[in-house]
């Protein structure tokens, strides 16, 4: 078994996030060993909360921001981002959908990931966690929501 980070990530999304009834919280360490039964490696688990822990504090709270100012990638982000990656956070930028904090959180949580094969699926992934922790956030959590398990982008009117 080849897990990797985001792998926890996942399960940790679907199983504790994603139902219907309101995220349950339970303690780390019913959770830790959960986990483990599951059959992750204790460095992901590991790795997966320091990962959730970054999230929740907003490691990347931008500096004030102009309306229409241009958001340029390192070299360290396009090599992580593909262009589609990049085209589809200038996409949802554009559309309202993300703004630009939860953009940048969002690119901060993409790259602190640290995955050698980071693809579009994954960054749409991200980025539902993303907005799924923002306040207020519910509208573009939905419609991205439907991104993720359509797996189309559809037109808005």
């Amino acid at each position: 078994m080849k897990e990797n980070v985001f792998d926890v990530l996942m399960y940790l999304f679907e199983n504790y996030y994603m139902d219907d009834d309101g995220p349950i919280t339970p303690d780390r360490e019913s959770v830790q060993q959960e986990l483990s039964k599951a059959g992750f490696p204790s460095r992901e688990i590991d790795r997966a909360f320091l990962w959730m822990e970054g999230l929740a504090n907003g490691d990347s709270t931008p500096a004030a921001q102009a309306e229409y100012s241009i958001r340029h990638f390192s070299s360290e982000e396009m090599g992580r981002l593909d262009t589609e990656c990049r085209g589809f956070i200038l996409f949802l930028e554009q559309m309202g959908i993300l703004n630009p904090d939860s953009r940048e959180l969002a690119i901060d949580r993409a790259m602190a990931l640290e995955s050698d094969d980071f693809d579009l699926d994954q960054m749409k992934w991200v980025i539902l966690m993303v907005l799924f922790n923002q306040p207020g956030e519910e509208a573009a959590y939905a419609w991205v929501e439907d991104l993720v398990f359509d797996d189309s982008i559809r037109c808005l009117h």
